[in-house]
Parts: structure tokens; C-alpha cells; sequence
């Protein structure tokens, strides 16, 4: 069941989301060769509680860690270890929070050092897809829009998206309806709708868009073994329009990134 939203459960929404993207700001600094992922993990889950929330990812279907951590092959759901970061690598880190009986998401791909001209390209274009997915959550549209206008502009480029994973809503709970696929055809499916909220997270591969679950339970792998990228922000319709939940600011601050990439999903009633 399919849950509208009102702009004062938005509000506490972003809290959530915005404090998820506090925590991925803070860890940006700490992300470097040498660097191993329960380390990030320990920080991550400090800071959440430190800044009045709750890990969201920690128990939840009995994950046993607070962030999902999957460098290079591994596409979502890995599990923090002590394998030290390496020069080169990327690291997907997805983040929850659950505040004020709202949950709140968000996930980036990060760089380890520096990394190959090619494999920048990939983040980029796997990046902008996310905000060309964003730009097609508006009223009239389907869920088959969104997926059509990333699947398109990925496979354009050269890659593939993940197509047994999805995305969804987001409220009360962290998994809601609808699925939001990354792939689909133009005007098919559920319409959207004013208040709707909605993670949009394109999971995109340099190579094949086959993966491979692991007997963990967790682990999910490119089945080719080469890299895969992660990046999901927390949308809602508010005005017929997509606006901006979560945010990549904390992020790019530590970066020292000036991009206007966020500008046109912004709405004064929520901030």
C-alpha cells in the first residue's frame, strides 16, 4: 500500500535524511588508503546516536553493522570488515537513519586516492543518472519514466544497470511502495503522486548488469567481477515537483566541489 505523505511527515523525513547525509560528510575525511570499513562504521554509528538518531541499518532484517560498505565489485548490502582500503579502490557506502519515527537514506560512491580517468567517467555518468531519475519524479509521471530516462542515458554510455534490485518509497518505514526499478518503459506503471516519497538509487556496472548474492546473506557481487557504483538521494513531490530530501553538500564540502547540481530540486516549504 502506497503511502502519501503530508509537507509536516516531509519535514521529519529530511531530518532524517539530512542527518544521513551529515554522517557520509563527516566520513569523507576519514575515507583513504589504509582505512578499514568497521573503523568508518564505529564513527558512523557514534555520530548518528551523538546527533539524536538511530542507525536505521542496524538490526533491520538483522544487519549487523551501521553502514553498508561495498568497495569495487560489490554493488549494495556489504558488510563492514578489517580489509584496508587500497589506492585505487571505490567504496559505495549507504547510509540510514531512523528519527522522530521517520526513516531517512543515502548512499555515494566514493573514491579511494586516485583513481583511473575511466573509472571517473563511470562515477560521473553513474552520478548523473540519479539526478535524471530525480528530475522525472514530478505528478503525471510513472514509475516507468524514472527507470526509462536512467536506464537509457546508463546504457547510452556504455554500462548497465542492476535490474534485480530497485528502489522504493520511504516513511514509517524503511522499505515502502512503490519499487522504483532503474530500467523500464515510458508511461507504465504506478502514477505519481503529490506527497509521495521515494529513494531513488541507481545501482550501475561498468560491465555486465548480472550479480551474484553471496552466502551471507548480504554480499551482493557483479557476476563479472568488475566495478559497480551506488548513489541514492530521498526525493518527495511537493508542488507537482521533485524536491530534495537528502543532499551531497556535507560531502562536497570536504571535497572542496562547487556544483549547482542540487539548485533545481529545492522548495521553500520544507526548509
Amino acid at each position: 500500500m502506497i503511502q502519501l505523505k503530508t509537507i509536516e511527515e516531509i519535514i521529519l523525513i529530511k531530518k532524517s535524511a539530512v542527518l544521513a547525509s551529515k554522517t557520509l560528510g563527516m566520513l569523507t575525511k576519514e575515507i583513504k588508503p589504509g582505512v578499514h570499513t568497521l573503523y568508518l562504521d564505529k564513527l558512523a554509528k557514534n555520530f548518528i546516536f551523538d546527533h539524536g538518531g538511530k542507525p536505521a541499518f542496524l538490526g533491520l532484517y538483522d544487519f549487523p553493522n551501521t553502514l553498508c560498505v561495498s568497495p569495487n565489485n560489490q554493488v549494495v548490502h556489504g558488510i563492514p570488515n578489517r580489509d584496508p582500503l587500497c589506492e585505487g579502490d571505490i567504496l559505495s557506502i549507504d547510509c540510514g537513519v531512523y528519527m522522530n519515527g521517520f526513516y531517512g537514506e543515502h548512499a555515494y560512491t566514493f573514491e579511494i586516492g586516485k583513481v583511473s580517468h575511466n573509472i571517473k567517467k563511470f562515477l560521473d555518468c553513474s552520478k548523473k543518472s540519479l539526478y535524471i531519475g530525480m528530475s522525472n519524479c514530478k505528478l503525471g509521471n510513472s514509475i516507468g519514466d524514472i527507470g526509462y530516462s536512467i536506464q537509457s542515458y546508463i546504457e547510452k554510455k556504455g554500462y548497465n544497470v542492476v535490474k534485480d534490485l530497485v528502489g522504493h518509497g520511504l516513511g514509517k518505514n524503511m522499505h515502502e511502495d512503490p519499487k522504483i526499478p532503474n530500467f523500464g518503459k515510458k508511461g507504465k506503471g504506478f502514477k505519481l503522486k503529490e506527497g509521495l516519497v521515494l529513494s531513488i538509487e541507481p545501482m550501475v556496472n561498468i560491465g555486465s548488469s548480472e550479480i551474484l548474492f553471496h552466502k551471507d546473506g548480504w554480499t551482493i557481487t557483479t557476476l563479472d567481477n568488475k566495478n559497480s557504483a551506488h548513489y541514492e538521494h530521498n526525493v518527495a513531490i511537493v508542488d507537482g515537483a521533485p524536491c530534495l530530501l537528502s543532499t551531497f553538500r556535507y560531502i562536497y564540502k570536504e571535497l572542496n566541489i562547487n556544483t549547482l547540481e542540487e539548485d533545481s530540486f529545492q522548495n521553500q516549504k520544507i526548509y
